[in-house]
């Protein structure tokens, strides 16, 4: 049988001396620092499959929204949000979503997107 080395008595020293109400408070921050890479990564990053989902949710069907995520991806405007997109879009032209985002899968008004966002190709 292998013996184990037990250093949790030394491991916990900087612990020992704290109250349960620190003890807590230190657990909260060290969670934070273990989240705050993850939230950061999902709020700068997102993936065709992300946008598809947020325009299924807007009322778009599957193939219409892999048509606009296609076409918002192929003008590097996909990290904006698609959802944003044609909620611009709809927005400026006084349009339903639903036609935006038509708009959008056949091509036109991302004029006005590059220019909103300041993308230029």
């Amino acid at each position: 049988m292998i013996e184990r080395n037990d250093d949790f008595e030394a491991r916990r020293g900087h612990l020992k001396s704290m109250s349960d109400q620190e003890l807590k408070a230190y657990f909260l921050e060290l969670s934070e620092k273990l989240v705050d890479p993850l939230l950061d990564l999902a709020y700068k990053h997102t993936s065709k499959s992300i946008e598809r989902s947020i325009l299924l949710r807007m009322g778009f069907s599957s193939i219409e929204c892999k048509a606009i995520v296609d076409m918002i991806n192929e003008k590097n405007l996909l990290s904006k949000g698609a959802g944003q997109c044609v909620y611009l879009v709809s927005k400026n032209k006084g349009i339903s979503i639903h036609e935006a985002g038509m708009l959008l899968q056949n091509s036109d008004e991302f004029d006005y997107l590059m220019e909103h966002f300041k993308v230029y190709e």
